[in-house]
């Protein structure tokens, strides 16, 4: 094929083409108008005598070919964004490298906060962005779209490298004067007592929790449905409700509400929390300093 009269934004835009398989949204994400994108689609047609995405009912669907070329087209792409696109600056006080990172609220309150003080006092023009994690999070991560990711074990990709970071238990937390919970937190209160649960995004993706109970046999009674786990400990405030929380998070807020902590009445599994990283970024000097102090992090 005749790679030397390519334009190598049209690979850029092959990319996501064949990764969001629909026009309006490759179009938003290159920044372009439907119609521009329509023509991108039309030039890269001619150039590959192929119809790369075809029309099937309601959607596009990638042909035999453009799923062959798509992984290679990841590679070049990666391949030119950390060995070209990127300074080689090897020493962290004056790196001016931007981090992507996917990692739930609760990662960023128990340990990344932490480590983000440490990194501003040594590398002080290093930036982040945070994203939530959501459905797509493995897919950034294997298009190189985030530079790494926290998220507990079952949600890690088997494509790229991982780290065990720290492992964590569920509790649930209760109104210091619950009138419904005696000492101790049965199995049967825990049935009958109203929850307050955690779902986040536009999907509505339940915490881990809910998974674990639900394969506990467990199913609980939800009365009020929160967008972050940080809003758990005030909404059960002067109710009856009870939560199910990370075991340091809610430890951090019974330092200061009027909150009791109880085992869960079930044993669940442990919470194994991972980084992951695009392999591509495995001899990045400036990445594997940060990561470094994120595996170190004392939390």
């Amino acid at each position: 094929m005749r790679y030397q009269h390519l334009d190598l934004n049209l690979l850029v835009a092959l990319d996501v083409l064949l990764d969001e398989q629909n026009i309006t949204r490759a179009a938003g994400r290159l920044h372009m108008t439907q119609s521009a994108t329509s023509g991108v689609l039309n030039r890269l047609r001619t150039y590959f005598e192929d119809d790369l995405l075809t029309q099937v009912g309601r959607k596009m669907q990638p042909t035999p070919l453009a799923r062959e070329l798509h992984p290679s087209i990841q590679e070049v792409l990666l391949k030119i964004q950390t060995s070209i696109a990127r300074r080689p600056i090897d020493e962290p006080a004056t790196s001016k490298r931007h981090f992507r990172i996917m990692a739930s609220d609760y990662v960023i309150n128990v340990m990344l906060k932490n480590v983000l003080q440490v990194v501003h006092q040594q590398a002080p023009n290093i930036t982040f962005a945070f994203l939530a994690p959501d459905h797509q999070s493995t897919g950034m991560l294997n298009r190189g779209e985030l530079d790494m990711m926290v998220a507990p074990e079952r949600f890690m990709p088997a494509e790229q490298p991982a780290e065990l970071l720290f492992e964590e238990q569920f509790v649930c937390v209760a109104w210091e004067e619950n009138p419904e919970i005696g000492h101790t937190l049965t199995l049967d209160t825990w049935r009958r007592l109203g929850h307050i649960a955690v779902e986040f995004g536009r999907e509505r993706q339940p915490g881990l929790e809910e998974a674990l109970f639900a394969e506990a046999g467990l199913t609980r009674r939800l009365e009020v449905v929160a967008n972050s786990y940080h809003s758990l400990p005030l909404l059960l405030i002067g109710t009856s409700r009870i939560a199910t929380m990370h075991r340091r998070l809610a430890a951090q807020y019974a330092r200061y509400l009027p909150l009791r902590i109880f085992p869960v009445p079930v044993e669940l599994p442990v919470m194994r929390e991972f980084i992951c990283w695009h392999r591509s970024l495995d001899r990045d000097p400036i990445f594997n300093w940060l990561k470094d102090k994120i595996i170190s992090g004392d939390i």
